[in-house]
């Protein structure tokens, strides 16, 4: 009898994943808490989230049991010309949450999608408004999401490279600091009359290699664009629900985007969704009596019932007391264990925001098909601790109900790490 293992390379195709080359997928047979199981019996630390999906664990009940209970009473609706109340429900806990100018929201269905309809509302705002601005604003080195709209707001890279002929042309910035502020903003004064939107990951870029940059500087920054009528995208794909030590990374902030993004945590690891939200001059843009003018964009799960009740009971979770007090529980953890190392020489940085802590390693390359990479992957998948590292950066990015001891057997095999590797 084949093993799971052996009949998923008859038939899967992996996510960024050289498949000749790469080893075995682990069978996961179960998930419990911060723990996942492999069909060996083998578990594992589940230390970055699954992809940074997971808020409270595999498997909560409490999300379970909702989804359960919604699963028999209506589990998919067409949401054109229809609604359900937990798509009304999410909506109204999410916006009163969010900054006041935050005011519809639409679904999607994962964090390249959100990122879609944020780029499509802005393009389409200004056509609407017959004055078609069709150049858009990032940063080098982002990642919004693998499809096309969101891969050519994203810095060129090898990922890119086979579509760039098809990508649509993004003036790309530096991240703002105090020194270069003058400067990026003389580069918006050139094109300013072009460009409909900003698109920014806020204070973090994930996929970049966790690279980190200040409140202040983007604030700044964000409120020059305001100023030109350049509209704000902000991707709280993966900042948002907790990532940052704050609900979302806006609350670090003294600007206000124009729009957000989010997807992820949302439904706490639970079910695939996405979601944009936007102001209301925005929507009023689309609101009219001329039909060519609404917003041509849906998915067939857009705002699934099932989604919305998973998304709403991760949400219940994440504002209870005890889940903040995780999360500043493992913010602390994070900074004392960063100081312990921070002067190890194999250790060239260290990055901390809430509850994500990046370790950069002394590497001669740090290109993300570094050679450390998979060393440092599979030396910590035989000690039981699913870290997966981007290039020679390692970070660890752990669900909230993660206890005080399996921190400490990460930050012990870390240190374990830098002596062997």
């Amino acid at each position: 009898m084949k093993s799971l293992q052996e009949r998923d390379q008859l038939v899967n195709w992996h996510p960024y994943t050289q498949m000749k080359t790469a080893a075995a997928p682990i069978a996961i047979v179960k998930g419990q808490g911060v723990f996942l199981y492999d069909e060996n019996g083998k578990r594992y630390i589940d230390a970055v989230s699954s992809w940074w999906v997971t808020l409270h664990g595999h498997a909560h009940p409490y999300i379970a049991q909702r989804v359960s209970e919604q699963l028999n009473t209506l589990e998919q609706v067409i949401f054109a010309g229809f609604t359900h109340e937990p798509a009304i429900q999410l909506a109204e806990n999410l916006l009163k949450l969010l900054p006041s100018n935050q005011q519809k929201v639409f679904y999607t269905d994962n964090g390249s999608t959100a990122v879609e309809v944020a780029l499509k509302m802005c393009l389409q705002y200004w056509t609407n408004q017959k004055q078609p601005k069709r150049k858009i604003l990032a940063f080098k080195n982002a990642y919004h999401g693998d499809t096309f709209g969101a891969m050519s707001v994203s810095g060129r890279s090898v990922w890119t490279h086979p579509f760039e002929e098809l990508l649509f042309d993004v003036v790309f910035i530096d991240l703002p600091n105090a020194d270069n502020l003058a400067a990026l903003k003389s580069q918006i004064d050139e094109i300013a009359t072009e460009v409909c939107c900003f698109i920014y990951e806020p204070l973090v870029q994930g996929s970049a290699g966790m690279l980190m940059y200040d409140a202040e500087s983007l604030s700044t920054l964000m409120n020059y664009c305001r100023s030109h009528k350049i509209w704000l995208i902000q991707d709280e794909v993966f900042t948002g629900f907790g990532r940052t030590g704050k609900l979302f990374a806006t609350d670090h902030l003294t600007a206000v985007p124009d729009l957000m993004c989010f997807s992820k945590g949302l439904t706490g690891g639970t079910l695939p969704m996405g979601i944009t939200t936007c102001t209301a001059p925005i929507y009023n843009a689309f609101y009219s009596d001329n039909q060519h003018q609404a917003l041509f964009h849906g998915h067939s799960f857009t705002a699934n019932p099932l989604a919305c009740t998973a998304a709403l009971a991760s949400l219940e979770l994440l504002l209870l007391a005890s889940t903040q007090q995780n999360i500043g529980r493992i913010v602390q953890k994070h900074k004392v264990f960063s100081k312990s190392i921070s002067q190890h020489p194999k250790i060239k940085a260290i990055r901390q925001l809430g509850t994500i802590l990046a370790m950069e390693w002394n590497t001669d390359s740090s290109s993300y098909f570094s050679s450390l990479k998979e060393k440092l992957y599979v030396y910590f998948l035989e000690k039981g601790i699913l870290l997966r590292p981007l290039g020679n950066i390692l970070y660890i990015l752990p669900p909230y109900c993660i206890e005080d001891s399996e921190l400490d057997y990460i930050y012990h095999a870390i240190e374990e790490a830098l002596e062997e590797l």
